[in-house]
């Protein structure tokens, strides 16, 4: 079994930066893509951004510029850093990890950015 525990959440204002934090546990697949993605009431949970085991990175046009995703691949973590935050930034943010068909999601962590 995996779990993935998520870390950095809150409230900021427009402007500000959050840095979110991940950590992966159990039985996990070396080469795996692991990433962030972010649901809002009523929406569809959307890509925020991956990166695979090799460092590749992929980012929502909506975030490009502004957030830098980063992993550990010795400590299974992966991190977003968030920075010139917008009011429409915020969502419940939750972490993935997947690989050959398996696909695992954290608890989620709320961030809320205030004008």
């Amino acid at each position: 079994q995996v779990q993935l525990v998520e870390s950095g959440g809150g409230l900021v204002q427009a402007g500000g930066s959050l840095r979110l934090s991940c950590a992966a546990s159990g039985s996990i697949f070396r080469t795996n893509v692991m990433g962030w993605y972010r649901q809002t009431p009523g929406k569809q949970r959307e890509l925020v951004a991956t990166i695979t085991w090799g460092g590749g990175t992929n980012y929502a046009d909506s975030v490009k510029g502004r957030f830098t995703i980063a992993r550990n691949n010795a400590e299974n973590t992966v991190h977003l850093q968030m920075n010139s935050l917008k009011p429409e930034d915020t969502a419940v943010y939750y972490c993935n990890i997947a690989w050959l068909g398996n696909d695992y999601w954290g608890q989620g962590t709320q961030v809320t950015v205030v004008s």
